[in-house]
């Protein structure tokens, strides 16, 4: 298969060979990407649009990835639904995916996500994505009983009824972050705190406290009673 070639804008010397010059099925796929780890050939694909071309050839090659427990895309803003799914698709054994700050994700590649590889899901991040809504989070609660930590940092778009449904259907759920997450009101939340949940936004109460002691300066006693 002959290789795309990019204008580089550095000149070659003479004799001198690139590595996607050499023959890519019958010497980089088999001898070069065969040992590259998930994490890094996933990565390599922002190097250009060529070495994007070559690892998604390798891929499409490859039918899973059955040792594959941790994968961290974060940031990675490359990462769309196809390949969101193709993942799902070849790694049978994950357990723990950071998709933080991919922002072409969308609600239905996460839906794809949750049926394909819920039931082994033990910690997710879709942080930072404001793609990402009530949807995605109901289809998480009711198809991954083992998920622990769950990471919704500014998801904007995440409301009180996708985190009612987490406390209905996860009860492994240790971990929940919802900072900047204005749709979700306290008492969706309340559920999941009486059942010891982490949970990084503090209950109102002790908001108002806190506020209090800062414009008093110091409130060591503070009587609430009516």
């Amino acid at each position: 298969m002959e290789s795309p070639m990019e204008p580089s804008g550095v000149e070659q010397e003479p004799g001198a060979v690139r590595l996607l010059d050499l023959p890519w099925e019958d010497v980089l796929l088999p001898h070069v990407l065969s040992r590259v780890p998930l994490r890094q050939l996933l990565r390599l694909q922002r190097v250009s649009r060529a070495f994007r071309a070559l690892v998604q050839l390798h891929l499409a090659g490859l039918r899973r990835f059955d040792a594959a427990q941790r994968l961290s895309l974060a940031h990675c803003d490359w990462v769309d639904g196809l390949a969101l799914r193709g993942l799902a698709d070849r790694c049978p054994a994950l357990e723990e995916l950071d998709l933080t700050a991919c922002r072409q994700l969308k609600d239905e590649a996460i839906v794809y996500l949750a049926r394909r590889r819920g039931a082994g899901l033990r910690s997710l991040s879709l942080a930072v994505n404001a793609n990402v809504g009530d949807t995605s989070v109901q289809e998480l609660a009711q198809n991954c009983p083992r998920l622990e930590h769950l990471d919704l940092t500014g998801c904007l778009r995440v409301g009180s009824d996708g985190i009612r449904t987490l406390a209905e259907y996860c009860p492994a759920l240790r971990s929940l972050r919802v900072r900047h997450c204005h749709h979700v009101a306290e008492p969706s939340l309340s559920r999941l705190r009486k059942r010891g949940v982490d949970i990084d936004v503090e209950p109102p109460l002790h908001q108002a406290l806190v506020l209090l002691q800062d414009m008093a300066g110091f409130a060591p006693f503070v009587n609430l009673q009516v």
